[in-house]
Formats: structure tokens, C-alpha cells, sequence
């Protein structure tokens, strides 16, 4: 290649890449405010549900000596008493979201055997499963993950997956209703 034509090629590649990524890093500096803090007596009524459900979960796990909590109910309960009102919060999605990550888990884990690949493909197929079902719970998507990382067998699907969930909505609808106005559920 002519000498010339190497420089030209490789001025014109070095100005493409800067301007990749200039126009990436302008992307990644955001624009908008911070929200405002919700106000303290709202923080305090999440934080008391967010107990609660983990108490009544956890306690009756212990008392029954069954296994009926998953590491991704924190993050449920994050959503279910911190923004009841928004779609990743309802019960529908709360339960279905982490049965069908779960069930992903398993058969990803039973099919495709304990591998690197097969856990991103659990985690893909239980994000396309959620939003496909209209029933997306964010907590859920890491579900395969705990699937991957612990082997259970199938009767994860059960305990802790399906009786901690629906404890944790059982909690969320008195709890919910209770605390002020407002409807929980939007809808099932």
C-alpha cells in the first residue's frame, strides 16, 4: 500500500474513533437532575415493610425448617414497598416474574449443564420470558443466577421460589392497604 494512502487511512480512522467516542462519553455524562429524596415518613413506611415481609418470610422458614427465601426477595421488596404502585411491584409480576426466572434456571442448569454461557443464556431467556408474559419483577432476573450458583433441584420451584413469593405478596396486599391511601394491587 502506498505510503500516502496508509497515512490518509489512518488519519481517517484515528478522527472516526475519536469521534466515537467523543459522542459516546457526551451520552454517558447524562442530563437530567437527581429526583428529589422521598419524603421521610414514606422512607420510613418502606423500610418497615421491607422488615416485616423479610420478617414473616425468614421466621417462617425458620419455625417450619423449610427453605422459603432467595436472596433477590430484598430487592422485591425494594419495589413492592418502596413504589407499590408501579408494575414491577404488582403481585402478577412479583410471582410469575421470580416462578418463571426460576423455572429458566433449572431448565437452563438441567439442559445445558453448569456453564458460563448457559447462566447469561437463563438470565436472557427469563428477561425475553418476562416481558413476553407482561409480568417483569427486575429482583427476578437474578433468579437463574442463584439457580447457577447453588444447583438446586427442581423442587427450588416450589421452596423457595413460589411459597417465599407469594408470602412476600400476602405481606405486601394487608401491608399496603393498611399504611394510607391508595390500592394495592393496580391490578392482578
Amino acid at each position: 500500500m502506498p505510503r500516502f494512502l496508509s497515512r490518509f487511512l489512518s488519519r481517517l480512522l484515528s478522527r472516526l474513533l475519536s469521534r466515537l467516542l467523543s459522542r459516546l462519553l457526551s451520552r454517558l455524562r447524562g442530563g437530567a437532575a437527581l429526583p428529589p429524596a422521598p419524603p421521610a415518613r414514606a422512607i420510613a413506611i418502606a423500610g418497615l415493610g421491607g422488615f416485616l415481609a423479610i420478617a414473616v418470610v425468614a421466621g417462617l422458614a425458620e419455625g417450619l425448617s423449610q427453605a422459603l427465601i432467595l436472596g433477590s426477595f430484598g430487592a422485591s421488596c425494594v419495589l413492592v414497598f418502596g413504589f407499590p404502585e408501579v408494575p414491577f411491584s404488582q403481585p402478577r409480576n412479583v410471582v410469575l416474574g421470580h416462578v418463571l426466572s426460576s423455572f429458566t434456571g433449572l431448565a437452563c442448569l438441567a439442559l445445558l449443564g453448569p456453564h458460563w454461557w448457559a447462566a447469561a443464556l437463563a438470565v436472557a431467556l427469563s428477561i425475553m420470558g418476562m416481558m413476553a408474559l407482561r409480568c417483569v419483577h427486575p429482583p427476578a432476573g437474578s433468579n437463574p443466577v442463584i439457580v447457577f450458583l447453588s444447583a438446586p433441584g427442581w423442587p427450588f420451584l416450589i421452596t423457595p421460589t413460589l411459597a417465599g413469593a407469594l408470602l412476600l405478596v400476602a405481606v405486601a396486599l394487608v401491608y399496603n392497604n393498611l399504611r394510607g391511601p391508595g390500592r394495592y394491587p393496580a391490578y392482578w
